[in-house]
């Protein structure tokens, strides 16, 4: 086994360990899941026993009991066989099936644990093998982000949002290698599970497949190309038709029952999208919803950004756009920024690009290592703080996280914008941050201009990656 896959089978089994001792945590006084989880699980458990995906007859039996205290909250409408199905894509119910069916509650979390643990040990594979990052510097860089919140928060909570992230790495890891069958067959099929596990992916999906057409048409691997658009393509249709046949509609929402105003609606009534605009920044800085809150390394992400898109090495295109369309769908398309979920939820899908970035600029200075390091330490206290609150019942992981007696994180969220009652001191707040942010990317990205000291270069990719 070579130094690069023992590195990253070590950080996936610590990843996935450290996951597992928020399993046991409660997301509400009366429930250890809550809001979407419980769907997802019924969903499973259909799937294992009836081997469909009508839940009615769980819902009449209260299968829901072990993981939800309380009486669910209605989510479906019964439809004309009288069936009632969760409007929700189906593909996570699909992956978590087999556990629920033998384990229950804590075998599907436990699965999703699991999952954590192949994104980190893949997020390190593709940062030395694709982006010539030292191992050592990939391997620092995936635990600070895999140890810390979303991610190690969304590896036990039932959502679709890890997996997703997997797909997308998977897809990034295929895309940036040789233009093989054995890189594109598994980039393809990632981008294909994609909107099987949420509709709101679709934009991820279409953008990463985009950039894939471009790089295989600049080749002339037209064969290539025409195999990808056609597999896309098929699945695009049975996507439609499959979606038709069980949900009534061309989304899950249409089985819905909040959304009787049609299934756009989900994306709200009467969007504002300019008052949403204020995500572009509240997404990064929101003192409680914002991934900086609970880890800071992730504001290391923008200059790193800046440097990326300076230096343009191979493959940036594939971090960049995605990352872009990601951000995009959770400012302007999303219902909320703010929910009842863990924070993060909405850009989850695309954080591995921004660890992958980090971790490019991170091979490249020591101050930057040094800082990754720093900030890991604030959110693993953030992390371990909460998740001892909570088992210890003094807290939960979804209603009253904010209120955490973590005297670091009280500090570190009163310089940060409240971006749901915000007053003239938070938009103060965001200015100052927003001109701290683009002066520390002008500064990296003129310290990037200028020679680095050298450094020992890791073994360089073997097969060629697109620009």
């Amino acid at each position: 086994m070579s130094r690069p896959v023992r590195a990253a089978v070590v950080v996936g089994l610590v990843v996935a360990a450290w996951a597992l001792i928020a399993l046991p945590a409660r997301a509400t006084r009366g429930a250890r899941l809550t809001a979407d989880e419980p769907q997802y699980l019924l969903s499973a458990l259909s799937l294992a026993e009836d081997r469909d995906l009508a839940i009615d007859d769980e819902l009449d039996a209260e299968r829901y009991r072990d993981f939800h205290e309380l009486p669910l909250p209605v989510q479906t409408q019964v439809r004309a066989d009288g069936h009632e199905v969760s409007p929700h894509d189906p593909l996570l119910p699909v992956v978590l099936a087999v556990p629920m069916g033998l384990g229950g509650w804590a075998a599907a979390k436990a699965t999703l644990a699991v999952l954590a643990g192949g994104l980190a040990g893949l997020l390190v594979w593709t940062a030395h093998r694709r982006f010539a990052v030292p191992v050592g510097a990939a391997a620092l860089t995936v635990l600070a982000f895999g140890l810390t919140a979303p991610l190690t928060a969304y590896a036990t909570q039932v959502y679709p949002e890890l997996p997703a992230a997997l797909a997308v790495t998977i897809a990034i890891a295929g895309l940036t290698g040789r233009r093989a069958p054995r890189n594109l067959v598994p980039a393809g099929l990632a981008l294909a599970a994609l909107p099987w596990l949420g509709v709101k992916y679709v934009p991820v999906a279409a953008v990463l497949a985009a950039v894939a057409l471009a790089v295989l048409a600049r080749e002339r691997r037209l064969r290539a190309a025409f195999g990808l658009v056609a597999g896309l393509a098929v699945t695009g249709v049975g996507y439609l038709v499959a979606h038709r046949l069980l949900y009534g509609g061309w989304t899950v929402y249409a089985a819905g029952d909040h959304f009787t105003g049609g299934e756009l609606t989900v994306m709200g009534t009467h969007p504002d999208r300019i008052g949403r605009s204020q995500r572009l920044a509240g997404l990064l800085l929101d003192r409680g919803f914002g991934l900086a809150a609970w880890m800071p390394g992730y504001l290391l992400a923008v200059p790193a950004l800046a440097v990326l898109a300076r230096r343009r090495p191979p493959g940036w295109v594939l971090l960049v756009a995605p990352l872009a369309a990601g951000w995009a769908t959770a400012t302007w398309v999303a219902l909320t920024m703010h929910g009842w979920w863990w924070p993060g939820r909405q850009v989850v899908v695309v954080v591995p690009c921004l660890v992958l970035a980090v971790a490019w600029w991170a091979a490249r200075s020591r101050v930057v290592r040094s800082l990754v390091a720093a900030t890991a330490a604030f959110g693993i206290v953030a992390w371990t703080w909460l998740v001892v609150e909570v088992l210890t019942g003094r807290r939960t992981l979804i209603v009253d996280f904010e209120q955490t007696a973590n005297p670091l994180y009280r500090a570190w969220r009163a310089v940060l914008p409240d971006y749901r009652h915000p007053s003239v001191d938070d938009w103060v707040l965001q200015a100052v941050w927003l001109a701290v942010l683009a002066v520390a990317a002008v500064v990296a990205v003129r310290s990037a201009r200028s020679p680095s000291p050298p450094q020992p270069a890791p073994p360089r990719p073997r097969e060629p990656v697109p620009a």
